[in-house]
Formats: C-alpha cells, sequence, structure tokens
C-alpha cells in the first residue's frame, strides 16, 4: 500500500487501453504504484509550472543561456574590481613600502675609514717571558 494513503478509497479513470499499458510499464519500470506514479507526475509539473503540452528543450537552453550570461556578468564585475580597486591599491602600498624602508647608514667601521687610521694608538705590550 502507498504511505498515507491506505484509509483513501479508490476512484476509477476511464483511460485508453494503450495509454493504460503504457502508464503501467513506466509504473513497473519505477517501482510505484500507478497512484503514487500519477501523484509524483503531478506533483513535478505543478512544482516546476511547467504543463505537459510544453517541449523541455527550449526552456533548458533558456536556462542554460541565462546562467551563461550570469557568469560572465559575474566575471566581469571581478575584472572591474581588480582593474579598479586591487592594482592600484597595491601599487599604492607598494610605494609606500618603498618610501618606508630605512635608508642604509655606513658602518663606523667600514674599510673606507679603517684605511684611514694607519697610525695605531695602542700596542700590546710583550713580555720577552713569553717568548718560545
Amino acid at each position: 500500500m502507498d504511505k498515507g494513503y491506505e484509509k483513501e478509497r479508490f476512484e476509477s479513470v476511464s483511460i485508453k487501453s494503450s495509454v493504460v499499458r503504457k502508464f503501467r510499464r513506466y509504473c513497473r519500470n519505477i517501482s510505484k504504484s500507478q497512484s503514487m506514479a500519477l501523484l509524483l507526475m503531478i506533483e513535478f509539473f505543478e512544482d516546476n509550472g511547467i504543463s505537459p503540452t510544453e517541449s523541455m528543450g527550449p526552456k533548458m537552453q533558456t536556462l542554460e543561456n541565462l546562467i551563461k550570461k550570469r557568469i560572465n556578468g559575474v566575471i566581469a564585475i571581478l575584472k572591474d574590481i581588480e582593474k579598479s580597486q586591487t592594482k592600484p591599491t597595491v601599487a599604492m602600498m607598494e610605494t609606500l613600502f618603498k618610501e618606508a624602508e630605512p635608508k642604509k647608514k655606513p658602518l663606523i667601521l667600514e674599510k673606507k675609514n679603517v684605511e684611514k687610521m694607519t697610525e695605531v694608538r695602542f700596542r700590546e705590550k710583550q713580555n720577552p717571558s713569553n717568548e718560545l
């Protein structure tokens, strides 16, 4: 029995015999009772707002084209953000950090200063007893 529909009574509907055979074959393929298969079909059409007489082809193509347009729109927005906001901001930050770098000050005892100092003021005292 169909869950939730056990206490309902059956009604009859007049359907052509060729349609009934096709419908019963379809119900066996989806493993549903005839009532549940018909209910699923009706709910599908109502939920999706389509009519059984409409073709799904153009609607799916239209939907696909709409999605592609929106994706292209999002890509264009991201590229614009990158050009107008991200790249200029990065450039400004780089220039700020380049200017903020400390200037290299020469060390006190650089080579050029050592050459000037040829005169030695203090010498180590040498003990004659330490000589070998």
